[in-house]
């Protein structure tokens, strides 16, 4: 019989039953693909991470991720708790930890402050796709009961990955952002055309305050109807908006706050910081809290 323990940990937030819920298994050694599939599926969270030995020299702990249905390469929140976990658990004191994903081998950076953790982690390359048009911009606007008036004239629909791909959607509203009911089928089949099975609708700030975008991500087609805060969504927004120049900086660096989760009653916060060259995008880095919710065993 094989014991392993679990970690209910909300990220992006300091408070329980706020921000993004994710599954934290630690010392997953001797789990198969499957075993984690399975727990995945039981937590049900949008996303549930695996914390496993190094392979090599080159870092100190190994991460999987799995949502409800599938095993996804990089996730922001869950990654966020794995790291809070680990430093909560260990005492850690501030410094860089080198971690293995599907993608590569990324940095994660840890504050510490009145025995409590931030947790930055560094996201992986920065794409761009081309802008969506024709039937596909229709069938996504269709299917996130938007029009062409609702969207913010400045914003091309596009997919941008830092590791995880989304489609970044600008509207003029956070009014009608709240309103969003999508077509959960419809977004699954234009997930199978356009290879992107995210959907991050955003818009910013009403007035000037600590938060310039408000956000909401769709994913069904990986078994998450609405993830409530996401790392992987608000740091390619980050590269998104030094891109076409829709926020100014100083040509080195471009930080921000975009608020989440508030729609579904899970409010959470992602600080981003995006390191610029020749004002372009060349690195992103997202940033947050966390609580742990509950601890628990398992045997298998």
């Amino acid at each position: 019989m094989r014991e392993y323990t679990i970690y209910q940990v909300d990220a992006f937030t300091t408070e329980k039953f706020k921000g993004n819920p994710a599954g934290v298994v630690i010392a997953a050694d001797g789990l198969s693909g499957r075993e984690m599939q399975m727990l995945a599926r039981e937590l049900n969270n949008s996303e549930t991470v695996f914390l496993l030995s190094p392979d090599g020299p080159d870092h100190e702990v190994r991460l999987r991720y799995f949502t409800p249905t599938v095993e996804v390469p990089i996730c922001g929140h869950a990654t966020i708790a794995a790291h809070y976990v680990r430093s909560l658990k260990n005492n850690f004191k501030p410094g860089r930890v080198m971690q293995k994903l599907s993608i590569g081998i990324l940095p994660v950076d840890i504050e510490s402050s009145s025995d409590d953790y931030t947790i930055w982690m560094t996201q992986g390359t920065i794409e761009f796709s081309s802008p969506l048009k024709d039937k596909d911009r229709q069938d996504l606007l269709a299917a996130l009961t938007l029009n062409e008036q609702d969207l913010h004239p400045r914003c091309p629909i596009q997919i941008v990955s830092t590791g995880h791909s989304k489609v970044m959607v600008g509207i003029r509203s956070r009014q009608k952002l709240n309103l969003i009911t999508p077509d959960e089928n419809s977004l699954i089949t234009l997930s199978k055309v356009i290879g992107c099975n995210g959907y991050f609708v955003f818009t910013f700030a009403d007035s000037p305050s600590d938060v310039l975008t408000h956000g909401r991500m769709f994913a069904p087609a990986i078994g998450i109807y609405e993830d409530p805060v996401t790392g992987n969504a608000n740091g390619p927004l980050g590269a998104y908006l030094v891109k076409h120049g829709l926020v100014s900086h100083n040509n080195s660096l471009f930080s921000f706050t975009g608020a989440q989760g508030e729609a579904i009653g899970r409010d959470g916060k992602v600080m981003v910081k995006v390191a610029i060259e020749n004002d372009q995008p060349t690195q992103v880095q997202v940033g947050g809290n966390a609580v742990i919710v509950f601890e628990t065993k398992i045997q298998l």
